[in-house]
């Protein structure tokens, strides 16, 4: 089986981090770039304590006027974060994602200190490819390829 390691390369590059005591306009420049939908608050011991989407952002700002808000990412951040780990297995990771209807997730360290920013398509291609490969082996079988 595939683990979330050999997504990490990939992943990593998408890895966002903001401070607890960060404004949310911070939040929201770092998500405007389109690199990601998700950035992962972290404390000052780089630990994770939540995340902020972009929806948290649409839904604080709507309340106050643009630069004018001084919350912070820690008011309006999830704080109940569900994420995996490098050794985690890709169908395991897959079916908490379902789940849980998460377009993304956090991989992290035992010490949950973020590592990279794991998408569902990243995991849906990986299962593709398993799923294209062993019917690829099977129709080699059936048609006896390679078995003389």
């Amino acid at each position: 089986m595939v683990n979330i390691r050999n997504l990490m390369p990939e992943a990593s590059q998408r890895l966002m981090t903001v401070p607890d005591s960060a404004p949310v306009t911070e939040a929201a420049k770092m998500l405007t770039g389109g690199r990601a939908t998700l950035v992962i608050v972290c404390d000052a011991a780089g630990t994770m304590v939540g995340v902020v989407s972009n929806a948290d952002v649409v839904r604080q700002l709507s309340h106050c006027t643009g630069c004018s808000c001084t919350e912070t990412v820690s008011q309006v951040m999830t704080r109940e974060v569900i994420s995996c780990h490098p050794d985690d297995e890709l169908m395991t990771v897959w079916n908490i994602m379902k789940r849980n209807d998460l377009k993304q997730i956090p991989i992290a360290n035992a010490a949950s200190m973020p590592l990279a920013l794991l998408y569902a398509n990243d995991v849906l291609q990986v299962l593709l490819k398993e799923v294209e490969y062993t019917e690829e082996l099977l129709r080699e079988y059936v048609m006896g390829i390679g078995y003389h």
